[in-house]
């Protein structure tokens, strides 16, 4: 039987009587589509068209997100390992040095990571190493080069902040990166540094 075909109810015993299927019209809307003469256009409600739309935005957001992750630089840090091991070679230098030091470890924005008074340092040591080691690590050059500047006569340079002419503090840079500092403070300035420098070598080799 066509399916074009369709039914009506007639006659007293209610019987169905086909009737011949009406012929369609050019330009006539059939449930999802509408036909015309040479073709079937489908037609899209509000809201399918609301969810394709969303869906090719969260598509394009994914694949952003996949790039903009791989183009980002990695940088490396002082983490705890890091911290600890410039420590115990901290320690293990000033007790060859027969010195008893403060040690300070700040990272690359000057905060403070470690910090510990030895038993037989001075108070003011706290406040020294914390200011060689900022200027380590925010200027990226050794507290020395602050002292030579000094003694150079460049004493207009005392007022550049973070500015601490006292030796002792050091930049730690890897391939070129400042990642942080350290500072000793406590022995005399050359062993000082020297203390720190050994500490850096051993982190770094």
């Amino acid at each position: 039987m066509d399916r074009n075909s369709h039914y009506s109810a007639g006659g007293r015993g209610g019987a169905l009587a086909q009737l011949p299927a009406r012929p369609r019209r050019s330009g006539e809307r059939l449930g999802r589509f509408w036909e015309t003469s040479s073709y079937r256009i489908e037609i899209h409600s509000p809201c399918d068209r609301l969810f394709r739309m969303l869906r090719l935005v969260a598509i394009g957001l994914i694949a952003m997100s996949f790039t903009s992750a791989a183009d980002l630089p990695s940088k490396k840090y002082l983490n705890l390992a890091a911290v600890k091991k410039l420590v115990a070679v901290s320690e293990a230098e000033a007790e060859k040095a027969n010195v008893s030091v403060t040690i300070c470890i700040m990272d690359d924005s000057a905060n403070i990571l470690f910090l510990q008074k030895g038993d037989k340092a001075s108070i003011s040591t706290l406040e020294w190493a914390q200011r060689k080691a900022r200027h380590a690590a925010l200027n990226g050059s050794p507290s020395k080069n602050a002292a030579d500047t000094v003694k150079a006569g460049h004493v207009e340079a005392l007022s550049y902040p973070f500015f601490f002419p006292n030796q002792g503090g050091l930049p730690i840079k890897v391939d070129g990166q400042l990642i942080g500092s350290i500072a000793i403070s406590g022995g005399p300035s050359a062993v000082d540094e020297a203390i720190g420098q050994a500490a850096i070598d051993a982190l770094l080799k």
